[in-house]
């Protein structure tokens, strides 16, 4: 089988050939309907930092994996051949791409612990992406955010994580309110469910909300949160835009602003996101190319030229 491979840090993916893995005990091989990419596949291609992160090179990326099981390990139960299922990324397992070879490919062996059912009507492409931009994206709203009804809500940055956690709140029942420079992305926020947008939080300044989440991270736009919430409020980070950052302490102190950080989250994170995919509620936008299209796409990716998420068909 082919797979896109990272070799090392500046160099372009390169294509080759791998042998088609078998599962071992308490594992199974997934054919890959579709895989996810994702800006943490560009900080691989682009910052040295990240190499440290890879358990091998060359190793084939992708993160974001959604297929049919179609053989078993000894000692699998509760998982059958030809069974639709996600791969949860920050299970038992480790990470796709990352700690094994990854989704940029045709199979590919995972922990059964690590496998989410599809529920009947959901499609393989917004599977793969509620594998990770689903999962943290609730994860940061909902876990960590404690979003509930009637709350004031603010969401910061609707790219493809922050459009995933607007709509988690608008579902909930939250007042919902999106700051994001790009004014063509603005429309989407309508659809969402939002009501209102603006291009920067500084306009937030007073405006009392009980939770914000920082899909951007840009440091400015974390700041600006702490002093967008009411007394006691909740500011949650999870967007790196900017690897550190200053605060004004007087508004953290007296505001008695709980800023937590959040990333990844869990399988019954991926059940629930599954779930409201499944009804309709969350329909995230989603852009679907093929194999060979994914060196082109995270450049794409990289330079800002993609809105929402974007999906590889690896089933043609």
């Amino acid at each position: 089988m082919q797979g896109w491979m990272f070799t090392a840090t500046g160099q372009p993916l390169v294509r080759g050939e791998l042998d088609t893995p078998t599962p071992g005990p308490g594992e199974v091989l997934i054919e890959i309907a579709v895989a996810g990419l994702c800006h943490s596949d560009v900080g691989v291609l682009t910052e040295a930092s990240w190499q440290r992160t890879l358990a091998f090179t060359p190793i084939v990326l992708g993160h974001e994996i959604s297929g049919i099981v179609v053989a078993r390990g000894d000692g699998v139960a509760g998982v059958g051949e030809g069974d639709r299922v996600g791969v949860c990324p920050t299970a038992t397992g480790g990470a796709p791409g990352f700690a094994r070879h990854g989704g940029f490919t045709r199979f590919h062996v995972a922990p059964a612990a690590d496998l989410v059912a599809l529920p009947e009507g959901l499609g393989f492409e917004l599977a793969a992406m509620g594998t990770d931009a689903g999962m943290t994206a609730y994860h940061a709203m909902v876990t960590q955010g404690q979003v509930a009804a009637g709350m004031k809500v603010g969401v910061i940055g609707l790219g493809g994580l922050g459009q995933i956690g607007a709509r988690v709140a608008v579902v909930a029942g939250a007042e919902v309110h999106v700051a994001e420079p790009n004014e063509a992305a603005w429309a989407l926020a309508d659809e969402i469910g939002a009501a209102s947008v603006v291009a920067d939080a500084v306009q937030w300044a007073g405006a009392g909300f009980d939770l914000i989440v920082d899909y951007a991270g840009y440091g400015t736009t974390t700041r600006a949160a702490t002093k967008a919430v009411r007394r006691g409020g909740r500011v949650v980070l999870i967007g790196m835009g900017a690897m550190e950052f200053t605060l004004d302490t007087m508004d953290v102190i007296l505001g008695r602003v709980t800023l937590v950080g959040a990333g990844g989250g869990t399988l019954a994170d991926i059940s629930a996101v599954y779930e409201l995919m499944a009804s309709g509620a969350l329909a995230p936008a989603v852009t679907v190319i093929g194999f060979d299209d994914i060196p082109a796409a995270l450049d794409d990716l990289a330079h800002h030229r993609i809105t929402g998420r974007l999906v590889a068909r690896m089933i043609p």
